[in-house]
């Protein structure tokens, strides 16, 4: 490193985080700019700034979460530094040695406690989360409800599937519908709905008809009248009808002409008419000239000569179609366009009347609401001068990504910044950072162009006041070897994709580390596709197929890395797993194929960075389970099930249940043979008993707990699997907070919508990341793979665009679209474009080390080179060397490389190649003994500590029939007296429908009576009122851990639980025959249960007195445990 590299780099950086001026900052990837950010903070503070007047907004969560992690950080090692080492800390953090006083080192350490202890913390949070925060802290004044809540993905789908019904029955705007509906070619309607949502703000005020023709270049006078007209004086039928007749009559290719002239003669309208001639007296769309009339040329030379004066007329006729078809085309996107601002403008004013009955906003209301409160509302100089009191110093992060409707809310707060002195006599600053070349959310908003718009904005804002906005430029990477940038700096040498910056430069603050890039051989598409073999599935590509072949290269490399404990470059250490990022364009196939691959040769990979959570192989096995429950005939989800981790029957075990049942449904089957399945059977009837009686999320939380569900899918499954129960659970006690708790319910709404869950990693836990780019945003790695670089393929055209910045438009195929369209199309297209590249400079960037590029399929044929060629092109400048070859791939490897002073390159990296076939290398642990794992104790049910259970009879065991019979009638009693309520003349209003419960849980008719006599008159006592009264509880979970038992945790269900100011009662039923007659013939077993619920409660509610009684339902009384017997039984559990 030079000595003027680390003084340069950190001199900008101080510069940039001095906190008494404002300053816009460029700041290239891996520049530090988080920590500018942290200081500049810092800085504000030991200046003697309220932390609640400072306002640090980000793009992410995330980003604010590790922001402020740092912040406190800092100020937390600020605290407990010596005076030397803090005042060495200080200076080093730009702050003037001789103002550094003890009285300034004491403030310094102070600053930990004051952020601490500021109300509402620092105020470092998303756009989204100020502006959530702005509406309700003043919610009337906006005019929402003060609890307004914000809308979720799958309601807003069906609030828009609800209006789109709703629309369609309504006579009153059905032409509006009709009219919509005649354009969409077929097209879902609720596609079309979520391309207008976007645009929301554009259709609440409808252009007029004269706006959108002139934005189209439609001259006044031009109407479909008045342009057929032009084109037809009456004869052209007649004259088309003798060419048909004579077209037909010659060679092949006229009698094709003269088949589509007859369809366009069949025609109901002249514009039929004129559209079927455009067809057939035009060129094509790719011809030299497009859609140019073929006077002189068509038809053949034969007939022309035949028929001369039809041929005059028939050319004549040709120019007219060409000269009306750019006002042809107009008419018809004028027409389209008026039909979507009728329909749009309709959908999206209902949609707000929803939104505002039900108290509901979407983000993008956040943003707009915040805006017009802030700019437009009667109410704006009152809030802002509210804000005004409360912010001094605003800090924008990520600003690249800042659309134009958040720069508006900035603009807003900051207004009274560039007021003169303001409302108060104080340095107010704005600070904004970030990279036009990271610029890679367009769909959300973002645009490059518009950050160099506002740059200047401010600086012209600034310079009224007479102040100057401060430009510093952030050129040195604290993260990329030098080897690295080079190439970065050689790819986009003459591209692009920065709008304000000309040239790309990047400047290694670490100039000695080392590094490497390698460029594989592209994998071209096989001219013959490999057979598959009969085992995989048939919709599976072949194993030739690039992104496969790209895949296996891939794991293949990163398995030798690891089993080889290759040298990372620079680290003095092995690679491991967690160093490694392979980074894709999109979620495509290749995507699948690489966690698949490393998963085949087990490499630690963390799974997809986000999952969708019915595509998850742990939640379609619950929900397959779930299915049957709800619908035992359903043979194909229990076979699903049959065949999970849940239940773990395998193909021999299916096959033997399925085949030869005739017509018995799977699940009779599984009855008949559950002397052979006693497991599976007992899980399925357990579910099959609770379906109708348990919410979804209980149900499912009992298959995870209860039958271990989670252990078995997460022991077949990995870790990874835990996400998608974790969310499978979360989305249950959503839908229960809208819907009532039914199963079938339950099952339509979770798959009606596609949920994704994004997964977060750090690579801490050492395991190989593969995710997007985009969602690699802000993260950086040591060894980073690049495996989509085919040629790009382009996204398809939105149903809606914006011709202008207010007028959203339907758009068309480009041989149907006029001029303003296909205009629109080339710069939308040429924005993607530049995006694009902007992504392979956020990609080449993440890392720091190595750098592998590799891909397969189709490189570009175009002018316009795709990312491969782009490295390639610069691999070639920068003298790349040949190395040895990757296996699997053919060909030379590209290689750039630095070594540490005093290193020498490595005589092999690559491993090497043992024929055609390479062998498999395992790591040295493989025959080494694993480490013991210390786990924590298991939880014991407190109805499993030991124990009698029931009052000896003479020593004698319980028949096995009569102890099952028994404990079915205790759950048959049990769920009569949780079901329904406590009430004097229950015997006489309760009969019915507790007969209706005990069918429904398959109770045999002959035993209902019973069982009814018991809880009923459990439920007429009067004196038992208190056991079901307001106060109490029913079926409490409980569990904590018991110092008794030795610190293992206990888990257990508590029948009815009374909570009092000052104390609290656990009452359990008991069904036994034999009733004892006073607490000291209790049971043992049943003391140390209500000893395991008395100590657990004391823990829970340990400024009450804990009682516990059993309430014995065969003579309906009620018996109090001293509170000793049950801690001396539990007392007895513990001891061997």
């Amino acid at each position: 490193m030079t000595r003027s590299a680390p003084d340069a780099a950190r001199l900008a950086q101080h510069v940039a985080a001095t906190p008494g001026r404002s300053s816009w900052v460029s700041a290239n990837a891996g520049s530090g700019k988080t920590r500018v950010l942290t200081e500049r903070v810092a800085r504000l503070l030991l200046n003697g700034t309220d932390p609640r007047k400072v306002l640090c907004l980000t793009y992410t969560r995330a980003a604010a979460g590790e922001m402020q992690n740092r912040l406190y950080r800092q100020l937390g090692t600020w605290s407990m530094m010596s005076e030397d080492d803090l005042r060495a800390e200080l200076v080093e953090l730009g702050e003037d040695p001789r103002a550094l006083d003890r009285d300034a080192l004491d403030a310094a350490r102070r600053l930990f406690a004051q952020a601490l202890e500021t109300p509402g913390g620092l105020k470092i949070q998303t756009i989204h989360a100020f502006c959530d925060a702005i509406l309700r802290r003043f919610p009337l004044e906006a005019g929402l409800p003060p609890q307004f809540q914000l809308i979720d993905p799958r309601r807003k789908v069906q609030i828009s599937d609800e209006i789109l019904e709703a629309m369609a029955d309504d006579p009153a705007r059905r032409a509006i519908f009709d009219g919509m509906a005649r354009h969409l070619s077929g097209d879902d309607p609720h596609a079309l709905i979520a391309a207008i949502l976007p645009h929301a703000a554009a259709f609440r005020d409808l252009p007029d008809p004269a706006t959108v023709r002139r934005a189209f270049g439609l001259a006044d006078g031009v109407t479909e009248d008045n342009l057929l007209r032009g084109v037809f004086d009456g004869s052209e039928r007649a004259l088309l009808a003798r060419w048909q007749t004579r077209l037909l009559g010659s060679s092949t290719n006229d009698a094709k002409a003269g088949a589509k002239l007859a369809d366009a003669l069949g025609a109901g309208s002249d514009m039929g008419l004129l559209q079927g001639l455009e067809g057939i007296l035009l060129t094509g769309g790719s011809a030299k000239v497009p859609f140019g009339s073929k006077a002189g040329k068509f038809p053949t030379k034969g007939l022309r000569d035949a028929h001369p004066d039809d041929t005059t007329a028939l050319d004549a006729l040709a120019d007219r179609v060409e000269r009306a078809r750019a006002d042809r085309l107009a008419l018809s996107a004028v027409e389209r366009t008026l039909c979507l601002h009728a329909f749009g403008g309709a959908f999206v004013a209902e949609y707000d009347a929803v939104k505002a009955r039900q108290g509901l906003l979407d983000y993008d209301d956040l943003i707009a609401r915040a805006a017009a409160l802030l700019t437009r509302s009667d109410m704006a100089e009152w809030v802002l001068y509210r804000l005004d009191g409360g912010i001094d110093h605003i800090l924008v992060d990520e600003a690249q990504d800042t659309s134009p409707d958040q720069w508006q809310v900035v603009q807003a707060v900051t207004a009274d910044f560039f007021a003169g002195a303001g409302a108060r006599d104080i340095a107010r600053t704005i600070f904004v950072v970030g990279d036009e070349k990271q610029s890679i959310y367009s769909f959300q908003g973002a645009d490059p162009v518009e950050f160099g718009a506002q740059r200047e904005r401010f600086r012209a804002a600034l310079d009224d006041i007479g102040e100057t906005l401060q430009l510093t430029d952030l050129l040195y990477s604290f993260r990329s070897a030098p080897v690295v940038l080079d190439l970065v700096d050689r790819v986009f040498e003459g591209q692009d994709i920065a709008v304000q910056q000309a040239e790309i430069e990047h400047r290694a603050f670490h100039d000695s580390r080392p590094g490497r890039v390698e460029l594989w051989p592209f994998v071209p598409k096989p001219d013959a596709e490999e057979e598959a073999p009969w085992f995989e599935p048939v919709d599976q590509r072949p194993r030739n197929a690039p992104e496969r072949v790209v895949a296996r290269a891939v794991a293949d490399r990163i398995a030798a890395m690891l089993a080889e404990d290759t040298a990372l470059p620079g680290a003095g250490r092995p690679v491991h797993a967690g160093d490694i990022v392979i980074l894709v364009q999109k979620r495509r196939a290749l995507f699948h194929d690489l966690i698949r691959e490393l998963k085949a040769r087990g490499i630690p990979v963390a799974g997809a960075d986000r999952m969708r959570i019915t595509d998850e192989l742990a939640v379609r096995d619950i929900l397959s389970l779930l299915r049957f429950a709800a619908l035992p005939e359903d043979d194909l989800a229990l076979a699903e099930a049959l065949r999970s981790p849940l239940l773990g029957l395998d193909e021999r075990d299916l096959f033997e249940l399925a085949h030869g049942r005739g017509k018995r449904t799977l699940w009779r089957a599984v009855q008949d043979a559950k002397d052979r399945y006693p497991a599976a059977h007992a899980l399925l009837r357990d579910l099959r008993d609770r379906v109708d009686f348990e919410r979804p999320y209980d149900l499912i939380d009992r298959l995870l707990q209860h039958h271990d569900g989670r252990r078995r899918i997460l022991a077949r499954m990995g870790q990874v699997a835990a996400d998608g129960l974790d969310e499978l659970l979360n989305q249950a006690l959503a839908y229960e907070q809208v819907e009532p708790p039914s199963l079938t319910g339950f099952l339509a709404w979770i798959t009606s919508d596609d949920i994704e869950v994004k997964r977060l990693s750090d690579g801490a836990q050492r395991e190989v990341r593969v995710m997007t780019v985009h969602g690699a945003k802000g993260l950086e790695s040591k060894i980073v793979f690049l495996p989509d670089t085919a040629q790009r393929r382009a996204s398809s055209k939105p149903a809606v665009g914006r011709l202008a910045a207010d007028m959203p438009v339907w758009t068309m195929a480009d041989a149907q679209s006029p001029q303003p369209l296909r205009d629109m199309e080339v710069e939308r297209r040429d924005r993607e474009r530049r995006e694009s590249l902007r992504l392979l400079y956020v990609a080449l960037t993440r890392a720091e080390n190595w750098l592998i590029v590799c891909g397969g399929g189709m490189q570009s044929a175009s002018a316009e080179p795709g990312w491969y060629q782009l490295v390639e092109a610069a691999m070639t400048a920068l003298g790349a060397v040949e190395a040895d070859p990757v296996p699997g791939i053919d060909g030379p490897v590209r290689l750039l490389e630095t070594h540490a002073a005093g290193d020498a390159p490595a005589a092999q990296d690559t491993p090497p190649l043992g024929g055609d076939e390479h062998p498999v290398i395992l790591p040295r642990w493989i025959d080494a003994p694993a480490p013991p794992v210390a786990g924590r104790p298991a939880p014991r049910a407190p109805s499993d500590l030991g124990g009698a259970h029931v009052i000896a009879a003479g020593g004698a065991l319980p028949d096995p029939e009569l102890r099952a019979a028994a404990l079915d009638h205790g759950t048959w009693v049990h769920l009569l007296l949780e079901t329904l309520p406590h009430d004097p003349q229950a015997r006489t209003t309760h009969a019915t429908a507790a007969r209706r419960l005990l069918a429904r849980a398959g109770v045999p008719e002959d035993r209902q009576q019973q069982v009814m006599d018991e809880a009923l008159a459990v439920l007429a006592d009067p004196a038992l009122g208190a056991v079901f009264g307001p106060d109490s509880l029913p079926e409490v979970a409980v569990t904590a851990p018991l110092d008794t038992l030795g610190g293992t945790p206990i888990l257990g269900r508590i029948d009815r639980l009374l909570v009092a100011s000052d104390r609290v009662m656990a009452v359990d039923f008991k069904t036994n025959r034999d009733v004892p007659d006073s607490a000291a013939e209790v049971p043992d077993a049943l003391l140390r249960q209500m000893g395991a619920y008395a100590e657990a409660l004391g823990l829970i509610y340990p400024d009450r007195r804990v009682e516990t009684a059993i309430l014995w339902t065969r003579t309906a009384t009620l018996m109090p445990l001293p509170h000793a017997d049950v801690i001396c039984a539990l007392r007895k559990a513990a001891t061997p």
